[in-house]
């Protein structure tokens, strides 16, 4: 019997043990239940959506309101009490604490993954990387707290009249704390890449800065992307440490106005937080914006990871 044979019988004999099916069984419901989660989430916020947008006779305090899907998306009043439903100001003080906060952790993080990849030695990667990752399990209601003793202070101090709560100490505190995932995935993805390679670069006389900026990062460029869009999903699906530091003023702001970022402004998971806080009525109009807010925020997250999958496909090399 041939060498193939022989692993072709055992792989066989293999699969078809009892053990081998119980634990090929266990796997697939794991999976099925992840699925299932996600279509439940999925089933739930868009049935309680429709909810929102279709029924509003009848409703104490919103009798003669409609909102429609436009409405919501383009309004720019959230005025729970008038029966006015733009989600827009969420949605830009999501944004731009997110595009802020990427500012401030996706170079620093690259640049981490950089040393602790190239040029930090075995012991001290041994100590700054599981350093780096305990970073990650501070609870974020911390950050918050951290950010309206420490940040804004700091702040204030070169900005006169800046607020207690603004966005821009919010930037800076969700920044740091998406700058262990960037630098950890992003450290993963250029170590993965092949020794091989970095000689090469280094036999046709290039420097070690050469070698990282030019050979390492473009060859690990699909695990750098993608640490970069799961690091922006977290921030814009951050919740106490923007509730604490942005502060719950409801206003839509102009994005393009750097100023802006001295406001208090409210991110769509602190306007989920402060519904829930205030004396909605389960089944009302309000109760259901909850919903629509959520789903919003699903769909952005959603077509995030969606690019990142496409820019990680297109980028990846295989050695």
């Amino acid at each position: 019997m041939s060498t193939d044979d022989l692993e072709r019988d055992l792989t066989r004999r293999t699969e078809n043990s009892p053990r081998e099916l119980l634990i090929r069984s266990f796997f697939l419901l794991c999976a099925v239940l992840t699925v299932a989660t996600t279509l439940g989430i999925i089933l739930l916020l868009t049935t309680e959506a429709a909810k929102f947008f279709d029924s509003t006779a009848g409703l104490v305090g919103f009798e003669g309101t409609t909102t429609s899907a436009i409405d919501f998306l383009t309004g720019t009043k959230w005025r729970m009490h008038d029966g006015q439903f733009g989600v827009l100001p969420f949605v830009t003080g999501t944004l731009m604490i997110t595009i802020g906060s990427a500012i401030i952790a996706l170079p620093l993080g690259v640049a981490t993954a950089i040393y602790l990849s190239e040029y930090a030695s075995p012991r001290a990667r041994s100590v700054l990387k599981p350093a780096l990752e305990v970073l990650a399990g501070v609870p974020t209601v911390v950050y918050g707290f951290f950010a309206v003793v420490y940040i804004t202070p700091a702040l204030a101090t070169f900005i006169p009249g800046i607020g207690t709560f603004n966005m821009l100490s919010a930037s800076i505190v969700v920044g740091i704390m998406i700058i262990p995932m960037v630098a950890s995935i992003s450290e993963d993805a250029m170590s993965a890449v092949p020794d091989e390679l970095r000689q090469a670069g280094y036999g046709m006389g290039a420097t070690k800065f050469d070698v990282s900026t030019g050979i390492v990062i473009p060859a690990a460029l699909s695990g750098i992307f993608s640490s970069f869009i799961l690091a922006l999903s977290r921030a814009i699906g951050e919740t106490m440490a923007v509730t604490i530091a942005a502060g719950s003023r409801t206003q839509f702001l102009n994005p393009l106005d750097p100023r802006s970022y001295l406001e208090s402004v409210q991110p769509m998971t602190a306007g989920m937080v402060e519904l829930l806080k205030g004396d909605v009525t389960g089944g009302g109009l309000a109760y259901r914006s909850l919903f629509a807010i959520g789903l919003t925020l699903f769909v952005i997250t959603l077509v995030m990871n969606i690019i990142s999958d496409l820019i990680a496909q297109h980028y990846r090399e295989e050695y």
